[in-house]
């Protein structure tokens, strides 16, 4: 078992990028790229994750605590840096970690540089088109209403669900700022880059798709059909869990790529 320290904030530079940077545990490299928000350092799947290796968790420029350059807004900007990222790091190889918006960086990485990586586990990955130009894949969460959205994300929302009357001002300006550079990058087309199903052939590392059971905002099938096209890829759901099982279960989450990163 790696030694574990409480994943704490840090700053990295890669060329001009300052990233804020969670970085826990030792051994191994783990990087996790979030989805639509980051998670906070006291995260409990972080905790987790951070038993089994360094876990290091950026905050995408434009999120969290990242200034993202005047001249940083496509998916193809984060995924070179991303590259870029991992190319620094002293390990050889690094297990890669990806959940919903994160998940398609990460399906882009690995399509591109595999030789880097050992390990690659989607988590409610968006990023491919699946369905015909009437099929909506993806809930628009933009021009849905926010009660649909908030209904459709989380198997619980009552329990798990941010309460934004009750957040702190400083909160409700992160989220927003999230909301906006998620935007930026993922508007047109809508969440996906249509050429990335054509190239998920091409993943050449051991892969393991996991899925909250009551996603609905890109359903299990959804999941499925994106562990089909990637060669060898494993797809199990997380009972109890939404878009978000790293935050609804994340124990449950944790023990399933723990167990996938020990075979």
């Amino acid at each position: 078992m790696a030694g574990v320290s409480s994943p704490r904030v840090d700053r990295a530079k890669v060329g001009d990028c300052d990233l804020e940077i969670v970085r826990g545990g030792s051994g191994r490299a783990i990087l996790f790229l979030h989805g639509f928000h980051p998670l906070a350092p006291d995260a409990r799947f972080l905790e987790r994750l951070a038993t089994a290796g360094a876990v290091l968790a950026p905050s995408h420029p434009g999120f969290g605590g990242s200034p993202r350059p005047g001249d940083f807004e496509t998916v193809y900007d984060l995924v070179h840096l991303y590259r870029a990222f991992i190319d620094g790091l002293p390990d050889d190889k690094v297990t890669l970690v990806g959940a919903s918006f994160g998940g398609w960086l990460a399906a882009e990485i690995a399509v591109s540089c595999s030789r880097r990586l050992d390990r690659l586990v989607l988590v409610d990955a968006l990023g491919i088109k699946l369905g015909d130009r009437e099929t909506a894949d993806i809930l628009d969460i933009f021009n849905t209403h926010p009660n649909t959205v908030r209904r459709r994300s989380w198997h619980d929302p009552e329990r798990n669900a941010p309460d934004f009357d009750a957040l702190p001002d400083e909160a409700l300006t992160r989220h927003a700022r999230d909301r906006d550079a998620l935007c930026l990058y993922g508007w047109e087309p809508y969440m996906y880059n249509p050429r990335l199903a054509r190239w998920l052939g091409h993943i050449a590392v051991p892969t393991l798709v996991l899925w909250g059971e009551r996603d609905r905002i890109v359903a299990p099938g959804y999941g499925r059909g994106y562990a089909a096209l990637i060669p060898g890829a494993r797809f199990e759901l997380i009972e109890g869990a939404g878009h978000h099982p790293e935050i609804e279960r994340p124990d449950a989450l944790a023990v399933r790529i723990l167990d996938f990163l020990a075979r």
